[in-house]
């Protein structure tokens, strides 16, 4: 071996080359024009021909060129997930982007995680995409209810598919998760347990889950018969040590809560710890709610009241909307809102 890597035989050096569709044909003894189309899944080609030239390419490793795919189809194959690095640590972006792949593979569309952070312009991975045309599709999460990423991509006519819903006026693909729906429940569970104090630990304002999640609080307060412990500034975006030294304090107050509903699992580890910290003890002196997107909360505090959210079915089912929409189905026909599913170790009663 040479520093790089490669091989030497006779002092030549021995360079494996990249595996074309002229050597899959070499392999099968079959054109170029029938591997071609075998890769395709043309219908007029046998299956058994399909078959085998497919083992041969996974045997190779080919890889179709995307260059040259672009340069014939004027499409790279390629969808882009535009996800911020903000994103809940508990096995949300896993979980979505598994969610993403199952329905991607078997299909020519590769995945491509483009990163970013919202305490930057998160317009900037999208301005790239369309001006270097890099992705036939896109998905974006963190939505906002005036999001001037989907006004650009409907002006620029890039199908696209957003993790939440707008309030703009434009119709688009989405699919959401209803927190409207979940904090409603979740005080009513509260109000059942004998709660009357409650205190909501939302997203930021600036997100379309914040305006769902408000209205339910403030339906089901008014509906069920409790009362705001307001948060202040906390939110689930807040440094989880923030939030902990914030939840101490609230509970060392002279009216803390005896309610708390969370939207967010990784916040809710964080408001356990400070609640602890300052004597008091879940499921006597407050219940709480969270929402998890993997089964975790109970394991630690089976007190917990929890409901899940299907994070890697959210990504199937925004990869099947996208691929739809780049197939020219109409936008709002690919639009769909998950309802909450309260754990079974703690059923609603």
């Amino acid at each position: 071996m040479d520093d790089s890597g490669r091989s030497r035989t006779g002092g030549s050096q021995v360079v494996r080359e990249r595996p074309t569709l002229k050597t899959i044909a070499y392999m099968t003894g079959l054109g170029i024009t029938t591997v071609s189309r075998a890769l395709k899944d043309a219908p007029d080609i046998g299956a058994e021909t399909k078959e085998r030239v497919r083992l041969v390419a996974n045997q190779l490793g080919y890889q179709p060129n995307r260059a040259g795919v672009r340069l014939r189809t004027g499409k790279t194959n390629v969808i882009a997930l535009v996800l911020s690095i903000d994103e809940e640590l508990m096995g949300f972006t896993s979980q979505l982007v598994h969610g993403i792949s199952e329905v991607l593979g078997g299909t020519q569309y590769h995945l491509v995680v483009t990163p970013h952070s919202f305490q930057k312009d998160p317009m900037v991975p999208v301005r790239y995409i369309l001006d270097t045309g890099s992705a036939d599709g896109v998905i974006i999460s963190r939505i906002e209810p005036e999001d001037a990423r989907v006004r650009l991509m409907t002006e620029r006519n890039l199908p696209f598919v957003t993790h939440g819903r707008t309030d703009m006026g434009i119709a688009h693909p989405y699919h959401d998760y209803d927190n409207e729906a979940y904090v409603y429940q979740a005080v009513r569970k509260l109000i059942e347990k004998g709660r009357r104090r409650i205190a909501l630990l939302a997203p930021q304002s600036r997100f379309s889950f914040y305006n769902h999640s408000r209205n339910g609080f403030e339906r089901g307060l008014a509906d069920f018969g409790g009362t705001e412990v307001p948060m202040g500034r906390v939110t689930t975006e807040t440094p989880l040590d923030e939030i902990r030294a914030h939840a101490e304090r609230l509970m060392r107050s002279a009216e803390p809560p005896d309610g708390i509903i969370s939207i967010s699992g990784s916040s809710t580890i964080a408001l356990v710890a400070g609640l602890e910290a300052a004597g008091k003890k879940l499921g006597v002196d407050l219940d709480m709610v969270s929402k998890q997107s993997a089964e975790f909360l109970n394991w630690i505090r089976p007190e917990i009241y929890t409901v899940n959210e299907d994070v890697r079915q959210s990504g199937r089912e925004l990869a099947k909307a996208l691929m739809a929409r780049i197939d020219g189905v109409a936008p709002e026909l690919l639009q769909s809102v998950a309802q909450p599913v309260w754990s079974k170790r703690a059923p609603r009663d």
